[in-house]
């Protein structure tokens, strides 16, 4: 860490050390070779023997059999959720506190559903869930300094994994991960819920239909004020991360939907990213007011910034906040050659007239202005644009809830996956990817902002898929 920071300084010096006419010269006529300002890591040699799990598909399963770790804040969600899916088994319930596994008990009996097995009272019970031989798929919904341990211990016995967001803190935490799935040949998805949101899928949906264009960039965010919900954190294990790690260390709610309509390792992929971030104000204060914590030392910023460049020079722009006084955003834009998506504050479309917008809503001559298309025509782009998966369960999904429904539609689509010998939605590299966010804007923020080449874990497969595709069965032949 301490060559990296070395060298990384010692190229900015350099710069900043040349002549102003001598820069502008530089950068007009001789072109830098490639990586030369860009801070790099390791990306390692994969293991003799593994092969990469894109698009990875299994026998189907008629019944998935599910074990939850952790039963906290998300967890009883989760099982909650579960108890309306067919073809479903819960076999197991774990966490540290027995009284948390005895409510969730409480929640398959309101289902009439069987009692599942119990584990509790160990840190390490979670260990004996793994160890069944009648569980196919472990999910875990435990703080985040785990789940890497976890994942890697479930796949080792032979199970499929889905691990809340963010799956892992590090990027040897990312690289054991995916060495591990590689290895085993086993599903292990991050469970990044806001993909499925129903402007997001509905906008995904006409990006891949051409409505926009070509997509040039996209944004997203995660602006969410925390200050009531510290105290819900066992031990206050998600404010300490935010007291011990700098940079953008939960960006998968809003970059999950910016990397799914810009094909990341599916035709391309994040080449690099730099990131600034302005001092820590509201977390020292809350800290001291409510706390009683003098002087109080928080390394994460009130609020990150990040700019990534990807293989085809397309942009992403992410911000991060849990301290400010702010309404909740996810920031979710798509920014087209022919149209434009936002979702915060106000969700709406703009669409330059071409023959294609002009065939795909009733009124056209919304189109003719530099502005959102009114409401009417919204709808009515939602309704023919409405994706696939949607019109397959959105009804229920709103009745079970989760988020509006879109937890929901993250678990229906797991199983259903699973169920029919599907690629999941999700792969590992999207789990390594999102979450790597983390660390590699702490390089750069420790490194006066300085860019940060994106680690390739795919290790040269990224263009091999062409785009994105969530896989459905013909209605006839799929395992409802």
């Amino acid at each position: 860490m301490k060559t990296i920071k070395l060298l990384s300084v010692a190229l900015l010096a350099t710069f900043a050390l040349t002549p102003l006419s001598a820069q502008k010269s530089k950068r007009r006529d001789v072109p830098k070779p490639p990586g030369y300002y860009v801070i790099k890591t390791d990306v390692p040699v994969r293991p003799k023997g593994q092969k990469d799990v894109l698009a990875l598909r299994h026998k189907p399963m008629k019944v998935v059999r599910v074990g939850f770790i952790g039963l906290g804040m998300r967890g009883p969600g989760a099982v909650e959720r579960f108890t309306h899916l067919d073809g479903v088994e819960i076999k197991a319930l774990c966490d540290l506190h027995p009284e948390r596994v005895e409510k969730a008990q409480k929640l398959l009996t309101k289902a009439g559903l069987p009692t599942a097995a119990s584990y509790s009272g160990s840190e390490d019970a979670w260990k004996q869930l793994c160890d069944r031989d009648d569980i196919d798929l472990v999910y875990i919904a435990t703080n985040w300094q785990h789940h890497a341990e976890m994942m890697i211990y479930a796949m080792n016995k032979g199970k499929h994994v889905a691990c809340e967001v963010p799956a892992v803190m590090t990027l040897k935490e990312a690289w054991d991960v995916v060495n591990t799935a590689e290895r085993t040949q086993l599903h292990c998805m991050m469970l990044e819920n806001c993909v499925y949101d129903f402007f997001e899928l509905t906008t995904l949906n006409m990006a891949q239909q051409g409505l926009f264009g070509e997509v040039l960039s996209s944004k997203g965010a995660y602006i969410h004020n925390l200050e009531p919900f510290w105290k819900y954190y066992e031990g206050n294990w998600r404010l300490k991360a935010n007291e011990e790690y700098r940079g953008d260390i939960y960006a998968t709610h809003g970059l999950g939907p910016a990397c799914w309509v810009l094909n990341i390792h599916r035709g391309d992929r994040m080449q690099f990213l730099t990131a600034m971030d302005v001092p820590a104000t509201s977390l020292p204060r809350f800290m001291k007011k409510e706390m009683g914590i003098q002087n109080p030392k928080v390394a994460n910023g009130e609020m990150t910034q990040t700019l990534i460049k990807t293989f085809k020079g397309k942009t992403i722009y992410l911000e991060h906040n849990v301290t400010s006084y702010r309404p909740y955003d996810r920031l979710y834009q798509v920014i087209g050659t022919d149209g434009f998506a936002n979702k915060y504050p106000n969700e709406g479309y703009c669409l330059r007239p071409t023959e294609q917008a002009k065939e795909s809503v009733p009124n056209h001559e919304d189109l003719k202005g530099h502005d959102f298309v009114s409401e009417e025509t919204k709808q009515a782009l939602m309704k023919k644009y409405q994706h696939p998966i949607q019109r397959e369960i959105a009804e229920k999904a709103k009745k079970v809830g989760g988020h509006g429904g879109m937890d929901f539609i993250m678990d229906y689509r797991l199983i259903y996956c699973l169920q029919n010998g599907l690629p999941l939605d999700m792969d590992v590299y999207d789990l390594a990817e999102w979450s790597a966010i983390g660390e590699l804007t702490r390089l750069s923020l420790e490194n006066n902002s300085a860019p940060v080449a994106f680690p390739d874990f795919t290790r040269g497969a990224w263009d091999r898929l062409k785009g994105l595709q969530l896989h459905m069965l013909p209605a006839s032949s799929a395992t409802k």
